[in-house]
């Protein structure tokens, strides 16, 4: 795929979009950037959308900047990702800029807090979409290792209350080893 200045124009657009039209967070924007790059525009694989999703979520900062610099990199390299970090960043700048001038009105506005709190019913719609799609993916590969770790982090931080970044470092190890485990058997087999 060539890149010239229609393709950054539209990757700008995307992120800039997304990012403009979605409250809540990271979470929320993962299940529209499927839908977007996917679904719509094809240019990244399902699997392969899933797994930057997981390095996003594993990397320190803000998810939905960190999806956008993956999926932009993994798209043009490093122009890519530049167009789609100002396409993901400029909206709550300017929207922050914005509220910033009239805190005190946004902040006593009863009109706007009922808007916010509604706001929160749909972001909880939007996360269980992306739990559950992100789920349906795991279930489809019938391995009992992902399942085991999905099901086992889930234990761990909703129920032990075991710190997200211990959680996290786990599942890395298990993937890494689950992955050379792979590979060497992978290999034996052809070798046969």
């Amino acid at each position: 795929m060539k890149k010239d200045a229609r393709f950054y124009g539209k990757l700008f657009f995307a992120t800039f979009c997304l990012s403009a039209f979605t409250f809540g967070g990271g979470y929320v924007i993962v299940p529209l950037m499927r839908k977007r790059f996917v679904e719509q525009y094809h240019w990244i694989e399902e699997q392969e959308m899933l797994d930057l999703i997981a390095i996003a979520q594993s990397s320190p900062g803000a998810m939905a900047v960190n999806a956008s610099i993956l999926v932009g990199y993994r798209l043009a390299g490093l122009c890519g990702a530049l167009v789609t970090v100002v396409g993901t960043v400029l909206p709550p700048l300017i929207i922050i800029s914005v509220i910033s001038l009239a805190y005190q009105a946004f902040r006593d506005n009863a009109v706007i807090n009922l808007l916010l709190k509604g706001m929160q019913a749909g972001v909880a719609a939007v996360i269980a979409n992306v739990v559950v799609s992100m789920a349906s993916g795991i279930f489809r590969q019938k391995r009992i290792l992902p399942i085991f770790i999905m099901l086992g982090t889930f234990l761990a931080s909703a129920v032990l209350q075991v710190n997200v970044a211990l959680c996290i470092l786990a599942c890395a190890v298990i993937g890494l080893l689950d992955t050379v485990y792979q590979r060497r058997h992978g290999n034996k087999e052809a070798g046969k």
